[in-house]
């Protein structure tokens, strides 16, 4: 029981990330790319946070290893099951925006907006997704590094959605803005 403990959450993330990377392939042809630098802005940060939350344990910092709380079985099942819908939901955003996916902040040729499907509940229903799954498995890891590897993840990803909103409002001008009038950012149902 033990090793499928271990392997529960490393599987679910592997799974999900591949899926992910499998579904932009064959992607539009490229009109416009953030540089190198400003995707290792994100980048950067988003592969310190995994590492914080996939390592067993951080050989530095010792206080980052410590429990927040007892652990329970609750850590276990609750966390994996809204890990396995955090997941799910990104591959069915990716999934569902098609060929205009990309790793870094693109524009295609022929970009859409895409308003339906997952976009119709969050402009940015991937990072939602990403997020919700990163803090359920921070939850069940139960220690200070999870939620610091949360906090860096979110922080990351803020900086790429508002980079991408600013270039969808260049791009869709007022289609954007009523869109983003009408559907919230990144927590579904909170203005």
């Amino acid at each position: 029981m033990l090793a499928f403990y271990r392997a529960a959450f490393p599987v679910m993330w592997m799974a999900g990330l591949c899926s992910v990377w499998f579904l932009a392939l064959g992607g539009k042809p490229v009109e416009r790319r953030e540089s190198w630098g400003s995707w290792l802005l994100h980048m950067g940060p988003i592969a310190l946070a995994m590492l914080l939350l996939a390592l067993p344990r951080l050989p530095v910092l010792e206080v980052l290893n410590r429990r927040l709380y007892p652990w329970a079985s609750w850590e276990f099942w609750v966390p994996a099951a809204v890990t396995a819908a955090g997941l799910v939901f990104t591959v069915w955003s990716r999934a569902h925006i098609g060929r205009n996916a990309s790793v870094a902040v693109t524009l295609k040729r022929g970009h859409e907006l895409v308003t339906t499907g997952p976009y119709a509940i969050t402009r940015h229903p991937m990072y939602t997704g990403l997020l919700t799954a990163f803090l359920a498995s921070a939850v069940s890891l139960g220690q200070w590094r999870g939620f610091l590897g949360f906090l860096i993840f979110w922080a990351a990803l803020w900086r790429k959605w508002r980079l991408e909103e600013r270039w969808m409002r260049e791009r869709f001008g007022e289609a954007y803005e009523a869109y983003s009038r009408r559907v919230p950012g990144v927590v579904p149902f909170w203005r």
